[in-house]
């Protein structure tokens, strides 16, 4: 029987193995097995974020949140730690990565110390920090009295140093992480062009402005974005560090928003605290997404 032949019998109507039948039965069942993942994705996203939007609907709610002095402290400080924290969280990592490059044993080990604040759950991190903190009984002004005599300040009795103290724990918590990403980036870059440079005088701070940071900024900016985006979600740093104190002047946008919803128990506040920090987290995102396209054009 000739190849024509074959194939006119397998697209024949009474053939078992038709390529019709057989495409209607794997996406009846591809179907069937999509279905639970589809019906969770509506009911554990969609429909919470579509009744979020109508609780948040309330003029009301924004008149009574633009009102408040506190979300007006609030917004400053969700800048502060978006803008400081996150840019010399970053800085830091850059700079961190091009020295634990290094191959000495010494530098290798203090990395190893280096990455347990990031390895630890971060919660009980936070709570040992609070504790470290205070100003009576707290670990740090207790080693200021006892080996120098010097009276530590109330860290977490004013706002500014409270403030200044859940930045410096949000740096101290992340910049492990992002260190071991930019070393990863920094290893990629081939050896070749900084035996070159090196030819021509380029070494040192030259080799790392004219090469390192030329070739890792693409990995940089991306990195600044996504971390920028988590940060304006981050809700454990001030509530177990600062709990939003003293007087309520750390909050930031994550923690006013559920202060709102549950201890004052007005969800429609809540949501509507949230709902502003779309203007910060739409154009965040919209960057990112052209800033990863562009990579891949690129690549």
């Amino acid at each position: 029987m000739s190849n024509s032949a074959l194939r006119a019998k397998a697209g024949a109507p009474g053939n078992t193995g038709a390529p019709g039948r057989s495409g209607s039965h794997e996406t009846f069942w591809g179907a069937v097995f999509a279905a639970p993942y589809l019906i969770i994705f509506l009911l554990f996203v969609i429909y919470p974020v579509c009744y979020g939007l109508w609780m948040g609907s309330n003029p009301d709610s924004y008149r009574q949140l633009f009102s408040d002095p506190i979300y007006v402290r609030t917004l400053l400080n969700t800048v502060l730690l978006l803008v400081v924290g996150v840019n010399l969280k970053m800085i830091l990592a850059l700079l961190l990565a091009e020295f634990f490059l290094s191959s000495r044993r010494w530098i290798r080990a203090l990395f190893l110390v280096f990455i347990l604040p990031w390895a630890v759950p971060a919660i009980p991190e936070f709570i040992s920090v609070h504790w470290m903190l205070d100003a009576q009984w707290g670990l740090i002004n207790n080693f200021l009295w006892n080996t120098f005599g010097i009276m530590g300040p109330p860290w977490l009795a004013r706002p500014d140093l409270a403030m200044g103290s859940v930045v410096a724990t949000y740096i101290w918590k992340w910049l492990p992480f992002w260190t071991l990403i930019f070393l990863a980036g920094r290893m990629a870059i081939p050896r070749d062009l900084y035996e070159a440079a090196s030819v021509d005088g380029a070494t040192g701070v030259k080799a790392f402005f004219h090469i390192t940071i030329p070739m890792m900024w693409k990995l940089y900016v991306t990195c600044t974005l996504l971390s920028t985006l988590w940060t304006l979600g981050d809700y454990n740093t001030v509530h177990f560090v600062s709990g939003g104190g003293p007087v309520q002047s750390t909050h930031v946008l994550a923690t006013l928003g559920i202060r709102d919803a549950f201890e004052l128990g007005d969800p429609s506040l809540g949501v509507a605290v949230v709902i502003t920090a779309l203007p910060l987290v739409i154009p965040i995102m919209v960057l990112l997404m052209r800033q990863l396209r562009r990579d891949q054009v690129s690549t």
